[in-house]
């Protein structure tokens, strides 16, 4: 806490103000009323903080809610509820933690986030499309295109306030998935827009992104922002030492494959799989094909071998090494490839070698390592959402923020994701056209009275399905 903060909190209780705590994130000063009040089902004191407001060494304290809100000229008596309610529940895990991350800034963030589930919308459009919805939460963000670019960087300087939710997220997991992947950009002004070469070898002024992946629920837990010269490897190092996944299962792709990886996660006390590259030696290793397993109605042959404080894993799979053979023999035909180079290709050919610290049986290891396709299908959606904000992106300050945002959003997403695949609605219904089917359902403000619209048969087997409670008795009608 900086002296001039302690000084305002020593004066406040020689003028008998009790109960008053700051709490400091970066260079942000918060003030909250801090009690404690017994919790009877817990049987102990438990302590309770309401945020008062902000802090500033120049303005002093500034209440919450008193910042000039930015309001839209256009009074809408019509909003759309159904898909309202839907980006509410698929953002309601985030919010405590936004508020309690982000106290200043946590309106602009949760609204920015929920109206970039969808679509991607960029910030000149942000305001009308929160107008539109039907503001379950009563919160009163300041949506103006220049103050959500000051957002924006004031989000991405706030690393500790971003650590606090990436903590949160980690907690929920045990097995991980870590990928990288890059975002093209051209501005000067971005440091962090460093040559490295992009997936088809060219080299271009790119921002590297590391993703961290809930294995088990496909959720993301954390979200990196890197110089694009970096290499893959080079990122995991701090990456890793920046959250604490001790006694967590990495899953790697093999871009990150290298013995001092290896070395760093053992020493880490973090448990690993990691796929050899087609040239390691660990290739050469003798390990007999002596069990099987059936993934997705496919055939794998499979055995293990231990190697000093590794364990080697070997996976035949009988469908991919016929299409690789095949592939092989036309390289042959058309002379890229001689005889003596088919026959080596063809000793590796339908056959993954995984490297782990962890003595588990085979099927579990490979099903482990098939949950990092739920990050790349991540990746995917994750950098459509990037391209929102080009235009006011102008500094790292404002990549860091823009990357979190967009994080949250693709969060929301998944969580819409995992209710249609419980539902088993995931192959006929995407998030997007889910929303689209809930749009149908508004709210409207007559005054004195609000009404919910008649809610559709089919949006109404849908909440059924999806096992929420979102309409009115009324809207049922």
């Amino acid at each position: 806490m900086e002296p001039w903060a302690k000084e305002w909190l020593e004066d406040q209780r020689r003028q008998g103000t009790k109960c008053l705590e700051i709490k400091v994130s970066g260079k942000n000063h918060y003030v909250y009323y801090s009690t404690t009040h017994w919790d009877k089902d817990q049987k102990k004191a438990v302590k309770t903080s309401d945020y008062l407001g902000k802090l500033d060494p120049i303005e002093g304290f500034i209440k919450s809610g008193s910042r000039n809100k930015g309001q839209s000229t256009e009074v809408r008596n019509v909003k759309e509820y159904g898909n309202s309610m839907l980006l509410h529940e698929s953002m309601k895990d985030l919010k405590p933690q936004l508020m309690e991350a982000f106290p200043d800034l946590w309106e602009e963030i949760y609204s920015l986030a929920m109206v970039r589930v969808a679509d991607h919308v960029p910030l000149k459009r942000v305001e009308s499309a929160w107008d539109k919805l039907y503001n379950a939460d009563r919160i009163n963000p300041n949506l103006n295109p220049k103050n959500l670019s000051k957002v924006l960087r004031g989000v991405g300087v706030d690393r500790i306030g971003q650590d606090q939710i990436f903590k949160s997220l980690m907690n929920q997991s045990q097995q991980i998935v870590y990928d990288l992947t890059s975002m093209f950009s051209h501005s000067m002004s971005i440091s962090l827009a460093e040559k490295g070469y992009n997936k088809d070898k060219i080299q271009v002024p790119q921002i590297n992104l590391a993703l961290l992946c809930n294995a088990e629920s496909g959720l993301p837990t954390m979200i990196r922002s890197l110089p694009g010269s970096l290499k893959d490897i080079r990122t995991l190092h701090n990456s890793i030492s920046e959250l604490d996944i001790r006694d967590k299962i990495l899953i790697l792709d093999r871009g990150f494959f290298s013995e001092d990886v290896m070395r760093f996660l053992g020493g880490q006390e973090i448990s690993y799989i990691i796929p050899a590259r087609r040239n390691s030696n660990y290739y050469k290793t003798r390990i007999h094909l002596n069990e099987h397993l059936y993934y997705r109605e496919r055939l794998i042959r499979c055995g293990r071998r231990k190697a000093g404080n590794k364990f080697l894993y070997i996976f035949e799979d009988q469908n991919l090494m016929a299409e690789e053979n095949d592939t092989l023999y036309r390289k042959l035909d058309a002379e890229k490839i001689n005889k003596e180079e088919l026959r080596e290709m063809m000793k590796r050919s339908g056959r993954i070698l995984l490297i782990s610290n962890l003595d588990v049986p085979e099927k579990k290891v490979y099903e482990l390592y098939k949950k990092r396709e739920r990050v790349e299908k991540l990746f995917d959606s994750y950098k459509s959402a990037l391209s929102s904000d080009r235009l006011y992106l102008q500094d790292n300050e404002a990549v860091f923020g823009h990357v979190f945002i967009s994080f949250l959003s693709l969060y929301a997403y998944c969580k819409l994701e995992l209710a249609l695949k419980k539902a088993e609605l995931n192959s006929k219904l995407s998030p997007v056209d889910l929303l689209f089917e809930f749009g149908k359902v508004y709210h409207y403000d007559l005054g004195e009275q609000e009404l919910i619209s008649e809610a559709p048969k089919k949006v109404l087997d849908l909440e059924a399905r999806l096992g929420l409670n979102i309409f009115p008795i009324l809207a049922r009608s």
